[in-house]
């Protein structure tokens, strides 16, 4: 059964990439909007004075990073609008089962949904999805992203990425990572770094982030890459050790941590992020009624700390740039699955 939950109302480069504006210029151009003036928090309102909810498909588990990121903002995003917000799980085949009930929805503004990474790495992993990633799909914004850190169980006698290589190396196929499922955005991180460090490493896929946390923390399975959040704590406490992060640069909560970028990979950079959208079609005074809602909302300090305590980084591209980005992600992760031999088992 999906869940749903009602937050209640209150009064680098690629070709195919080049003709487009890069990862990191459309995600500094909504940076760069936050700051402008929203929309007010009335005429909003006005635009749905119905009160009937808005729908908010999300593709993916509960408790994953996009459904706690979304619910700590539901509030906040209910109030901007003007009316209820009520959110559906629908997980299953990476994303695929849910996506398409956004795609099939109304075009009237009422259902949207919250995609991640998977959305664009799905159209190289999956032989048949039934929906076009890009032609189906009205980006509204890119909500956020969340860094992703390479953890080894403290048995693996390595404490830097360099004398994970040389492991790894000196004993091709023994080492092993896990991943919360094939062709998962988490699987790709490690297969990127598997790829580019040339070496061997076993993956084991798990269903969701649950049991693969579980079994890095038990020792069952030696390496994965995870999100930053909910690692820190057990990184913090000696039961995982941080060998290297997946952003450009170094984080706040684990400053001491270098990026696998600095230690000797510098063409690796992943992070994992969250973008609401539409099904293709949705009239412009929608698309920007929802885009404005989510700037009134993050412009809310207890809607920005809920992201931020998630461990997000605030981003809300507008929605241009956001399509922009969805364009050079879908063809980055082409040649990124091409690279690094990636197929559905």
């Amino acid at each position: 059964m999906p869940r749903t939950t009602t937050a209640p109302a209150s009064p680098h480069d690629t070709p195919a990439a080049r003709s487009v504006l890069t990862r990191r210029q459309a995600l500094a151009t909504g940076a760069a909007a936050l700051g402008a003036a929203a929309w007010g928090l009335p005429r909003l309102a006005r635009a749905q004075g119905d009160g009937k909810p808005l729908r908010v498909i999300l593709p993916l588990s509960a408790g994953s990073g996009a459904d706690g990121a979304i619910r700590a903002i539901s509030t906040s995003l209910a109030k901007a609008l003007g009316q209820p917000v009520v959110i559906e799980n629908l997980p299953g085949a990476g994303g695929i089962t849910g996506t398409t009930q956004i795609v099939r929805a109304p075009k009237d503004g009422s259902v949207i949904g919250v995609v991640s990474n998977n959305h664009v790495v799905n159209p190289s992993v999956y032989k048949n999805i039934p929906f076009d990633s890009l032609a189906d799909i009205t980006p509204i914004t890119i909500l956020g992203a969340t860094p992703f850190v390479l953890v080894a169980h403290p048995s693996v006698p390595v404490k830097t990425v360099q004398e994970l290589i040389a492991l790894a190396r000196a004993k091709p196929g023994v080492l092993n990572y896990g991943s919360s499922g094939n062709g998962t955005i988490l699987h790709l991180a490690a297969a990127m770094f598997v790829d580019q460090a040339k070496v061997s490493i076993q993956h084991i896929p798990y269903k969701g982030m649950g049991p693969l946390m579980n079994d890095v923390l038990g020792g069952q399975v030696q390496l994965a890459v995870v999100a930053v959040a909910p690692a820190a704590a057990h990184i913090k406490s000696g039961a995982l050790r941080a060998l290297g992060l997946t952003t450009a640069s170094r984080v706040p909560s684990l400053p001491g941590v270098p990026t696998i970028a600095e230690q000797g990979l510098p063409g690796y950079e992943l992070d994992g992020w969250i973008a609401p959208v539409g099904p293709a079609g949705l009239p412009k005074a929608e698309l920007q009624r929802l885009y404005a809602a989510f700037k009134a909302a993050m412009e809310m300090p207890e809607a920005r700390d809920a992201l931020i305590a998630q461990g997000y980084e605030i981003k809300l591209t507008p929605p241009e740039p956001a399509a922009a980005f969805f364009r050079s992600e879908v063809a980055r992760m082409a040649q990124v699955v091409k690279n690094a031999h990636v197929t559905m088992d």
